[in-house]
């Protein structure tokens, strides 16, 4: 349960981190799959910097959605 429910956070942060984007995204399914990577990103920043958004669906988002805007804008950096 717990891999499906990174997968959901994931995906709902990838689909806004590409609507904040505006202009920088790759599409609804490159979205998704680059905000479950920028979930694991996230947790990973926040863990080393020892930041904590809050503790639930609301925190996990917003963690996710932070990790995805910067995959989405590095990743702009190589599309060009």
């Amino acid at each position: 349960m717990g891999l499906l429910y990174a997968l959901l956070i994931g995906a709902a942060a990838g689909w806004l981190a590409g609507k904040l984007m505006k202009g920088g995204g790759f599409g609804l399914f490159k979205n998704i799959l680059l905000g479950i990577v920028g979930g694991v990103v996230g947790n990973w920043v926040f863990g080393i910097l020892d930041i904590s958004i809050g503790s639930g669906i609301v925190g996990d988002l917003i963690t996710g959605v932070i990790g995805a805007v910067v995959v989405l804008f590095i990743a702009g950096l190589f599309k060009k």
